[in-house]
């Protein structure tokens, strides 16, 4: 009972003390990963992954990525010193990589590394599409998202002990039920929702940062009509999945980009790249 105490202790003690507030929504954040304890690693695997695969060059498509990348970067500077949060890029060390890989995809790490897929571009098209999944990147990097999962991510393991110990008088069979409900449990209605929650708030953190960049917000909803073509038929259901449904970030996309452009006018973009 009293290690029982002890890791609910420390559950109780980690969900009040990690807390970081979102300065996009404002609101406070499960995250007891800091920054220096994540960034370094985050870079060395960042470094690893572009040694291990072929980084393109000296070619115009590379040089838009790091283009882009850097304008997304300057909105979102601009933000954040309006909005009293100078200082919060400290320690991030951004970095644009276009790598040779037909998969339609593009990822970032936490610190500011971002890579895009050669085979995400034709569904870009252009600059502004690219600008879009850019934002969205950005803004999981900025979010600290990927520290928020590793913080969830952790929780969920410590809980498992915790029942663990709590039904360590019971039957083998009865601890067996616990172990694989408490995983289907808490991965299909905490970790999937928690993790679809974060690519619904990069994509609304996206638009404002596109706009403020001078792209026009209401090109993503386009953008994701075409991502939404390139897997027809392939995604799971809503629930399953760790991203939202197409035709849920369509017209949340849809719903949100006049409010971006709306941010964006308080900074005096008056005119937004289709």
């Amino acid at each position: 009972m009293r290690i029982k105490n002890f890791i609910i202790g420390i559950f109780a003690v980690l969900v009040m003390a990690g807390c970081k507030t979102n300065p996009f929504t404002g609101e406070k954040n499960l995250n007891f990963v800091s920054n220096e304890q994540l960034f370094p690693m985050a870079f060395q695997q960042y470094d690893q992954f572009l040694s291990e695969n072929k980084v393109v060059t000296g070619a115009s498509e590379a040089q838009m990525i790091k283009n882009v990348g850097q304008k997304i970067v300057t909105a979102s500077e601009r933000y954040l010193n309006a909005n009293g949060y100078q200082g919060y890029l400290n320690g991030y060390a951004w970095e644009f990589n276009l790598v040779q890989d037909e998969a339609v995809n593009a990822w970032a790490m936490p610190g500011g590394k971002i890579v895009f897929y050669t085979g995400i571009l034709p569904v870009a098209q252009n600059e502004t599409g690219v600008a879009a999944i850019m934002a969205h990147e950005v803004a999981h990097a900025l979010a600290d998202h990927g520290a928020q999962r590793m913080s969830a991510g952790q929780l969920q393991q410590l809980v498992g002990v915790a029942g663990g110990v709590a039904l360590s008088g019971k039957s083998e069979q009865t601890q067996q039920i616990f172990a694989q409900a408490y995983g289907i449990g808490s991965q299909v209605g905490v970790m999937l929702p928690f993790s679809r929650s974060h690519e619904t708030e990069a994509d609304r953190i996206g638009l404002t940062l596109m706009a403020i960049a001078g792209y026009d917000p209401a090109e993503a909803a386009d953008l994701w009509r075409r991502m939404a073509a390139q897997s027809s038929g392939q995604a799971p259901p809503e629930f399953l999945s760790t991203h939202p449904a197409s035709s849920t970030r369509i017209a949340n996309i849809t719903k949100w980009a006049p409010e971006a452009k709306a941010e964006a006018k308080k900074y005096g973009v008056t005119s937004f790249k289709k």
